[in-house]
């Protein structure tokens, strides 16, 4: 009886050790879908990026994440179909806060499976529009410094050629 209560206890305490590890992600939005991509669960992470507070979401389908024509499309219900025949999807696109304003997001959605048969989804969410930013311009700065390097090269052989044709002037007109 004393192993039986130890191992509840035990079981109590990493339950609830991963709910606050979970609930306390805060630079990644992860939350639960149903089977048919109703949202279940919602951890702070998720209130951060998406600016939703769990009661304004849990209950409803994921796809209000995903723009008019991404839902029109059919996006929402492919990556759920995508999850399901190979366990997992992955994806990076736009997506929609509550205010409205779209972020760009690396999506991975996972099928969780009991016994053989789909329970739901575990959804991870994370924001890398400034991560995207800084990689443009980081693109674009080297371009500009690859332009700039060609600016200089061709200033170089401007002023050479300048200088070529001012001698050969200058010869000219001594003979």
């Amino acid at each position: 009886m004393a192993k039986t209560v130890g191992r509840k206890r035990g079981l109590f305490e990493s339950e609830r050790r991963f709910r606050l590890l979970v609930e306390g992600v805060i630079d990644y939005a992860i939350y639960m879908l149903d089977p048919d991509g109703i949202i279940s669960n919602w951890n702070a992470g998720a209130r951060r990026i998406k600016g939703y507070e769990a009661a304004e979401v849990v209950g409803q389908h994921f796809q209000m994440f995903y723009s008019r024509e991404d839902r029109e499309a059919g996006l929402p219900a492919r990556s759920l179909e995508t999850a399901r025949e190979n366990g997992k999807f992955e994806a990076e696109g736009w997506r929609v806060r509550k205010d409205g304003s779209k972020f760009l997001a690396s999506v991975v959605i996972d099928a969780l499976y009991e016994d053989d048969e789909l329970v739901g989804f575990a959804k991870i969410t994370r924001d890398i529009t400034e991560r995207n930013q800084a990689t443009d311009a980081l693109r674009e700065s080297e371009t500009f410094s690859s332009a700039g390097e060609w600016r200089h090269r061709l200033r170089a052989l401007h002023a050479r050629s300048d200088r070529r044709g001012y001698q050969l002037e200058r010869r000219r007109s001594a003979h």
